[in-house]
């Protein structure tokens, strides 16, 4: 008896932690209910709540006043059977998320929540519900804004989930139309920019695609034979291919972090101490408008002189209507 009375004793405790944080979730629930939660009887719930309706920390005055108990509402719990809180305490002083910080946390839930693999949406939806009511002020009310490709995204989620093929055309970054037929596996997103990342048939490999380059997306009736569990996906979203072309950057070299995801393949010094010289590689020389724009003043292209044509005649037609002001 002496070697079960710990294990009951630590168990006894262990539900009372749980309890409090769970009461305090739900603002009227049924004994019954709670009881089912926690597989316990309900004169075991009974009998902890009274136990909580007199526990609390003492207040400056080192004694145990009304304000430094829990309460409950006592008629609901003794009429009702059912346990409403109506006065807490030490759970209020501990540290709390402010509602800025509490703000920022819920929109990037909701970020989460959109993507399809995070198929919870009741777990998330609850976790918000949460952070809205342990911040120490009410969260500002904000929504994260859809994207043009949130209609792509819904059909892509949905070819993912019945596991069938996708058919599209696809507008790559030499500025042809082809047809696609894929094996949709994941979507990512980079920045504002999302990705879809699935077995092509055309190419026989995994291939990355933008959503906002698809167009005429249809859903098939054909199963796909790629599983996500069965490709290996790169780690890195972009992958090199033997088309691509070979670009020169010169930077300092505490930002070759910024071009990480291009994945420089030669590193050099140049002729400043403080900077480099970074060999990699991109499908055109189109796709290097956006790396210059994001890092103007930092990043140089050096060479090919095709590649440095191609910016600067890129950065000069956006300059021009300003120096017709």
């Amino acid at each position: 008896m002496s070697a079960r009375t710990p294990r009951l004793a630590a168990d006894k405790l262990t539900f009372l932690l749980a309890l409090v944080p769970y009461l305090i979730d739900h603002d009227n629930v049924a004994v019954t209910d709670v009881a089912t939660r926690f597989g316990v009887n309900a004169e075991e719930v009974r009998s902890a709540v009274r136990l909580i309706a007199v526990s609390g920390i003492p207040g400056e005055t080192r004694q145990y006043l009304h304000g430094d108990l829990f309460d409950i509402h006592w008629d609901e719990f003794e009429e009702n059977d059912r346990i409403v809180l109506t006065h807490q305490v030490a759970i209020d002083d501990s540290p709390r998320f402010s509602a800025r910080e509490a703000a920022a946390l819920i929109a990037g839930l909701q970020y989460l929540s959109a993507l399809p693999e995070n198929a919870d949406r009741d777990g998330i939806a609850s976790l918000m519900a949460k952070l809205t009511r342990g911040a120490s002020a009410a969260p500002s009310q904000l929504r994260v804004s859809s994207t043009e490709s949130s209609a792509t995204i819904s059909v892509i989620q949905a070819a993912v989930q019945a596991n069938v093929q996708i058919e599209f055309d696809y507008l790559n970054s030499r500025g042809d139309r082809v047809s696609r037929r894929v094996d949709p596996l994941r979507i990512e997103s980079v920045d504002s920019d999302w990705y879809l990342r699935g077995w092509c048939h055309l190419r026989t490999a995994v291939r990355t695609f933008r959503l906002d380059r698809i167009s005429e997306l249809t859903v098939t009736s054909e199963p796909a034979g790629a599983r996500n569990g069965d490709v290996p996906l790169p780690d890195t979203l972009f992958e090199p291919s033997l088309d691509d072309r070979e670009v020169v950057l010169e930077l300092p070299e505490s930002a070759l972090t910024l071009i990480a995801d291009y994945r420089p393949e030669q590193v050099h010094a140049a002729g400043s101490a403080d900077r480099v010289r970074a060999t990699l590689r991109v499908a055109h020389y189109h796709a290097l408008k956006r790396l210059v724009a994001g890092l103007a003043g930092v990043v140089t292209v050096v060479s090919p002189p095709e590649a440095r044509r191609v910016v600067a005649e890129w950065a000069a037609a956006g300059a021009a209507p300003y120096d017709e002001d």
